[in-house]
């Protein structure tokens, strides 16, 4: 019985790292994302601005 148990902590422990490896790679995706668009999305902006003035 207890090896079940230790069975079930090892795989909760290795979906937690799992979780966070993905979490790390979303992160890194949008910071990338953003890092590619900023010059866009700061155009569209002053657009947007001009535009209410």
């Amino acid at each position: 019985m207890l090896k079940l148990f230790d069975a079930f902590k090892r795989e909760e422990g290795q979906t937690m790292a799992e979780y966070g490896v993905v979490l790390a790679v979303i992160t890194i995706a949008v910071f990338g994302a953003l890092a590619l668009l900023s010059g866009n999305i700061v155009t569209a902006l002053t657009r947007v601005a001009q535009y209410i003035q």
